[in-house]
């Protein structure tokens, strides 16, 4: 169990300097910059760290009613530490600083054409979460000890790709990239694992 303490945010941090992210090498108009968040927090049962996953709104254009990490597309001028803070504080009124950073992830490159920075922050004052209706049907605090499980992550294959799909086990869902490759290239962070993932597939049903 990781106590949702001064010393568990340490010890994320630490781990998260020490990651070595790939060099970016997408050109500038090839993919449409996103960032997502790995948000922090104490778990529902209190102690534990947890990180915030949300359930899309419904009635969404695009990617309705799945499961991702709260985040969104980069406004123009914008970083993706900036876009990603942006985003939680709309999704789910959570208003951080710059000072809540802990460490950026790799960029993950979608089919439906974005590149995605997974930015991880410290949400110690998370009470007042409010989703916005607009955008969240639910938000959801997942332990760290659940992806830290052996069975939380399984990999299979799909005739479309040579690559391996990913699906992430949550309650009686499965959870696919690029949200379950983000959330285990971060399991395997805090394990002091630099585990790659940008080769990991997306289903075919998220490839527009």
């Amino acid at each position: 169990m990781r106590t949702f303490d001064d010393a568990t945010r340490r010890n994320i941090a630490e781990v998260c300097a020490a990651f070595a992210r790939l060099p970016d090498t997408a050109e500038p108009s090839a993919l449409k910059r996103a960032a997502v968040v790995l948000a922090l927090t104490e778990s529902d049962d209190g102690g534990d760290t947890a990180f915030l996953l949300t359930r899309r709104a419904s009635h969404l254009r695009a990617h309705r009613g799945q499961w991702a990490l709260p985040g969104g597309r980069c406004d123009a001028g914008e970083t993706p530490v900036e876009a990603a803070l942006r985003e939680l504080d709309e999704e789910l009124a959570l208003a951080l600083s710059g000072d809540a950073v802990l460490g950026l992830l790799d960029d993950y490159p979608t089919r439906s054409g974005y590149l995605i920075t997974p930015v991880v922050v410290w949400a110690a004052d998370s009470a007042a979460i409010r989703p916005n209706p607009d955008e969240v049907a639910s938000v959801h605090r997942i332990a760290l000890a659940t992806i830290e499980r052996d069975d939380a992550f399984d990999f299979t294959e799909i005739p479309e790709s040579n690559r391996r799909v990913i699906r992430f086990h949550h309650q009686m869902s499965l959870i696919h990239a690029p949200t379950a490759a983000l959330i285990y290239q971060f399991r395997e962070v805090l394990a002091g694992r630099h585990t790659r993932v940008t080769d990991l597939e997306q289903p075919v049903f998220a490839w527009t």
